[in-house]
């Protein structure tokens, strides 16, 4: 039924409003990118200067300074929205994102990682998944493309595995070997659990637009907003901060049309560029130093790229 409503919407029925693209500065990763530095300087994007907060709010964040940086977002005006939030490292600030839209939505995340830990402080790049799902407005979080080794030992690293088992969590790994799991009592929607182990349902190798399809006809909402991680990628399609995934740019480009013409999409955010961290809290340097790669990546051209291409697929298909 939703389905069918945003397809007529889509049909011309509605006026089409184009999207509004905000560059939320915080690392200065992106607004030097030729594709967005012309977009701002022709009005084509905002660039909200937050570089006084930057390192306040990377990796994580008080709830001072995260209800601060909230305050200073833009109101929505009702065209669908496409923000730029620098490294990966700001991910959690999704959550403010989607908490300015108030009505029901599916959120679509792509991700090499599953964001969904219990972390202190709460405002986590590795937990904002769990502020989203604590929403009343939020139907469902549906995480896509993880490779990462958050899955490997899932009954010790404190991961919303409630809402895995409830459905209101949906992860769907691209490639992730079975995991150890002692509880056969417990089964995940999607995945087989038998014999102290957890077998992902891959998608890698599997039929890419079958899964699209079948994850269109299952949404509990009309309308979506759609997070990417550009960690999700491999290496040589994109230069991140963490460990990076294998999902094709290509397919994560099918998938963002396929929901664009299925879906009302409120807004989009795109995370995943480098900057050197700079860390000053011992905290966060600890966890950096812990959690991340020790090396910068070689190529940071490659952002540039990718986020011209998904940028030129936004504007075309939102």
């Amino acid at each position: 039924m939703a389905v069918t409503l945003a397809t007529t919407l889509r049909a011309g029925l509605a006026p089409r409003q184009a999207p509004v693209v905000t560059v939320l500065d915080l690392d200065g990763s992106q607004p030097s990118q030729p594709p967005i530095r012309h977009r701002i300087a022709a009005g084509a994007a905002a660039r909200l200067d937050l570089r006084d907060v930057g390192r306040k709010l990377r990796l994580w964040a008080w709830d001072r300074d995260y209800a601060a940086f909230a305050r200073r977002l833009p109101a929505p005006s009702g065209a669908p929205e496409i923000f730029l939030l620098g490294s990966g490292d700001y991910h959690h600030l999704t959550a403010a994102l989607i908490e300015r839209r108030a009505e029901p939505l599916t959120v679509i995340h792509f991700d090499n990682h599953p964001d969904w830990a219990w972390t202190f402080p709460r405002r986590h790049c590795g937990s904002w998944v769990n502020a989203a799902l604590k929403m009343p407005h939020v139907a469902r979080v549906i995480t896509i493309g993880c490779c990462s080794d958050d899955l490997a030992q899932l009954d010790r690293a404190g991961e919303n595995l409630a809402a895995l088992r409830s459905g209101k969590l949906e992860l769907h790994p691209w490639y992730r070997t079975p995991t150890a799991f002692d509880r056969d009592d417990a089964p995940v929607p999607g995945h087989v659990v038998a014999h102290g182990q957890l077998e992902w349902a891959n998608l890698a190798g599997e039929d890419w637009t079958g899964f699209l399809a079948r994850l269109v006809a299952r949404l509990p909402t009309e309308a979506v907003w759609i997070t990417i991680d550009k960690d999700v990628l491999a290496p040589d399609e994109a230069a991140t901060n963490w460990d990076q995934g294998a999902l094709p740019l290509p397919l994560l480009e099918q998938a963002v049309s396929t929901l664009a013409r299925a879906c009302r999409v409120l807004g989009v955010d795109l995370c995943g560029d480098y900057s050197p961290a700079g860390h000053r809290h011992p905290m966060k340097i600890a966890e950096a130093w812990l959690d991340q790669p020790r090396r910068a990546p070689r190529d940071l051209g490659l952002n540039e790229s990718t986020n011209a291409r998904l940028l030129d697929l936004l504007e075309e298909v939102l």
